[in-house]
């Protein structure tokens, strides 16, 4: 059983595309304990649960926007031109009726957001002190390259913030941090794929692959951090980036923790 001391802590959510459901169960036995961060940090998928929760909705109204989310027809429009498969009208869409006219600043908890400047690399957090709409800091934040078109703020195009800090530990204020990394060591299996179709293990190797390479980012990040950490890795290696359809499953594997408590 791992223990979040009674201080002031920040919650960090990491990205991971639809394995970042299982925030949701994270989320949901922290409201079981009347347990409230003082301020979230995120990353994408983990980007887009936090800021939810950051403007005061509930575990079971970001489960409801999410078993929405899930029909793909609602959201993905192809895109026939630009550097992505998807075109972000119809996503954009759905956050503006989420967040409507927000800022960052406009939050109930104190809320950052990662992304990844395209021109230089660097990265890019959009917090409070930016005159910068919630759901413009989301599409920047989630913007896979190639998958998602990149977001332009105030004249510069944002990528996704896994590019640079997929868990923003880096990022926390307070001391005590709980860390939810959905892409953590649990997140791929140990043996290499081997499917009947060569295409499949080709796909299979490269998100295995990107799931290293980002875990690896994290271990590092995490070794030379200073923040007292409870660090919670969701068992999603059978899960897919994309499996959106599986919502229920995913987010139980958040629930399955059961990991923390108030002391």
């Amino acid at each position: 059983m791992k223990t979040l001391d009674s201080n002031p802590f920040t919650l960090v959510l990491s990205g991971g595309g639809a394995l970042g459901i299982a925030h949701l169960g994270v989320l949901h036995d922290l409201e079981q304990n009347s347990i409230v961060p003082q301020e979230i940090v995120g990353t994408s998928m983990g980007g887009i649960i936090g800021a939810c929760v950051a403007i005061g909705l509930k575990e079971a109204e970001i489960y409801k926007l999410i078993k929405e989310f899930s029909s793909v027809y609602k959201w993905i429009s192809f895109s026939w031109t630009g550097n992505a498969l998807i075109d972000n009208c119809k996503i954009e869409k759905i956050f503006e009726k989420i967040f409507h006219d927000r800022k960052m600043a406009d939050t109930a908890i104190p809320l950052k957001l990662i992304a990844t400047d395209l021109a230089t690399g660097e990265k890019r957090v959009f917090a409070q002190a930016d005159n910068v709409m919630i759901k413009d800091a989301i599409l920047a934040t989630m913007a896979i390259p190639g998958i998602f078109d990149e977001h332009l703020i105030n004249g510069k195009h944002y990528g996704d913030g896994f590019l640079c800090e997929n868990l923003g530990i880096n990022e926390a204020s307070f001391d005590e941090v709980l860390a939810v990394d959905v892409v953590g060591k649990h997140s791929f299996n140990p043996n290499l794929p081997d499917n009947f179709f060569k295409t499949n293990n080709i796909l299979d190797m490269l998100e295995k692959s990107i799931r290293l390479l980002i875990y690896n980012q994290t271990q590092t990040t995490i070794r030379h951090s200073d923040k007292k950490i409870t660090l919670l890795e969701p068992h999603t290696e059978k899960y897919k980036t994309f499996h959106f359809h599986k919502v229920d499953e995913i987010r139980a594997l958040g629930l399955s923790l059961r990991s923390v408590e108030l002391i």
